[in-house]
């Protein structure tokens, strides 16, 4: 128990270490490219300090994988340096049970990256948004673009969104027939969204298409039987939409969507995907502790080590691009690089341990 206790000691606080340096310098950098704009805007020390707190899971989910691999070579160097490995596997404790010591430090990584990407992030990024746009002087607000997207078997495009995502201007109704035929155009200035009643249309103008005849029929307020969500609209009007386990989800199943089918289920599975990436790098930093520095061999693992991280980093995003495009398979553009590289580390534990 006091082996565990120490391995996991010195591997955690490592990535600890690690995980506060790379966040404090990611924040900086952050800080520097706003803090002009919101002390121009009279926010003062209390409004740097507010957007720092909203931006910080979003840090925190960037800095997570890297933080995992750079604690995971320092501790696990420290640990062959100190001889600390030699005589524990002197004791009969082989190389496999000492990296299986130092895991709950990545599960713990991995539940608090998925925490703030799936939990917290998704709360904090609207109300940053609407702060922002709030105390952006009228004079350099950018009005945003109408958007299309599609909800349930409707195309939609809307003008504009209120911030919390309840209300919909200047709404247009697409519907076809099974053919793909356009049947009936829907047209209303707003669209208000009431979670026991759905979305009601506001004056809405009613075109329907038969053949050459065209009916046109107003009325002063109408349902609109839809899937689409409120958090479907502030997705899909987001400055930046990163979306989340439950939009991708909803996406899939006929709610608000702008992007093909595929761009969903990848985010999807990379939702529960993307924490393994911390194990993957704890994985990748644990041949070190098999390394001889003294002949040298110890600073070419810690090398190699530290790239296999960052290829891994690499091919992970280049195979999730060509998921989301359609080019590769959700699934093996998911999955792929977690099981390759992990298996590649896994791999030289077993070379380095015979």
């Amino acid at each position: 128990m006091k082996i565990q206790l120490y391995v996991l000691r010195t591997v955690g606080t490592r990535v600890l270490g690690a995980a506060l340096i790379l966040f404090s310098i990611l924040q900086i950098l952050d800080l520097l490219e706003v803090t002009t704009d919101i002390l121009d805007r009279g926010l003062g020390t209390a409004g740097v300090l507010y957007y720092a707190a909203l931006r910080s899971p979003r840090l925190i989910e960037q800095v997570a994988p890297i933080a995992t691999l750079a604690g995971g070579l320092f501790a696990f160097s420290q640990l062959a340096r100190e001889s600390a490995i030699i005589a524990m596997r002197a004791t009969g404790i082989s190389a496999y049970r000492i990296v299986a010591m130092a895991l709950p430090v990545a599960f713990l990584v991995m539940a608090l990256d998925f925490t703030c990407a799936q939990v917290i992030a998704p709360r904090t990024d609207p109300v940053l948004a609407d702060w922002w746009q709030a105390t952006t002087p009228v004079a350099d607000r950018k009005v945003p673009g109408p958007r299309s997207f599609r909800a349930g078997d409707d195309l939609v495009i809307a003008a504009g969104a209120s911030a919390d995502g309840r209300t919909l201007n200047a709404v247009k109704i697409y519907r076809r027939d099974k053919t793909g035929r356009l049947i009936e155009r829907i047209e209303a200035p707003s669209a208000a969204y009431a979670r026991d009643k759905g979305w009601t249309l506001v004056k809405p103008v009613i075109v329907r298409f038969n053949g050459e005849h065209v009916d046109v029929t107003p009325a002063a307020s109408m349902i609109w039987p839809s899937p689409l969500h409120r958090q479907d609209v502030q997705a899909l009007f987001a400055d930046s939409p990163v979306p989340t386990a439950a939009t991708a989800r909803r996406a899939l199943l006929n709610g608000g969507g702008d992007r093909p089918s595929t761009f969903y289920e990848t985010r999807l599975l990379a939702a529960f995907a993307g924490p393994v990436v911390s194990l993957v790098m704890l994985l990748l930093s644990a041949p070190v502790a098999l390394a001889n520095f003294r002949s040298g061999q110890g600073a070419v693992l810690l090398t190699g080590g530290l790239a296999a991280g960052l290829i891994f980093l690499v091919v992970n995003g280049m195979l999730s691009a060509l998921g989301e495009g359609g080019s590769l398979s959700p699934i093996l553009a998911v999955w792929g690089g977690p099981v390759i590289f992990a298996a590649l580390a896994i791999y030289a534990l077993v070379v380095l341990e015979g």
